[in-house]
């Protein structure tokens, strides 16, 4: 909604002066456009970011897995001889059980947390990195302004008055013309599993 006012405030702004006599004309400013997310994805520091937080990722799911299994395994032992054991014994299990399960939430929420900040580490320097490509090729080329069209908030573009910077900026960050599309780490990582067994 911020990003949405912004450029409706823009757009306002330049409608005010291009109306104004004696002041800059539209043809004075010179607008271009870049989905910034596509960009981010086609950098090689992106695909290095989501291959350590996927490797981050699988090591805290099989840690979870294991507590869970313990869990399970435990609260199956339970159920079993809960009949047969003696109270004491019972309720040592019980609050075995509980202690486990409460393991398990903290672990949860702390590895929540974990990733989240791990994820900022890792693509936080990758989108300043892009940024300044954006802010370096617009000033080189004396953009007026840059719209982002990855947000989703410009209702009409017309290209004809717009460039794309986007191969400007790939250059800039030297992306070769040829890459398109960002990797696909799903099922490179599908295929690798599927290869190791």
């Amino acid at each position: 909604m911020k990003k949405f006012l912004t450029l409706l405030t823009v757009a306002f702004a330049v409608l005010a002066v291009t109306m104004v006599p004696g002041k800059a004309s539209a043809q004075s400013f010179k607008f271009g456009h870049i989905n910034s997310q596509l960009l981010v994805a086609l950098m090689p520091e992106r695909d290095s970011a989501v291959v350590k937080m996927q490797k981050y990722q699988n090591d805290l799911e099989d840690t979870f897995n294991g507590m869970q299994n313990d869990f399970n395994t435990k609260a199956k032992a339970y159920q079993d001889n809960k009949g047969k054991w003696s109270q004491p014994i019972l309720d040592a299990k019980t609050q075995e059980l509980n202690d486990l399960q409460q393991r398990l939430q903290q672990f949860i929420d702390t590895a929540q947390k974990d990733l989240s900040n791990r994820n900022e580490t890792l693509m936080g320097p990758v989108a300043e990195k892009a940024q300044a490509a954006i802010d370096k090729v617009s000033k080189a080329h004396g953009f007026t302004y840059i719209f982002d069209t990855s947000v989703g908030a410009i209702i009409y573009l017309n290209e004809a008055q717009s460039e794309d910077i986007l191969p400007l900026c790939k250059a800039e960050l030297k992306i070769p013309a040829s890459k398109t599309k960002p990797t696909q780490f799903g099922q490179q990582a599908a295929d690798t599993k599927s290869a190791a067994k």
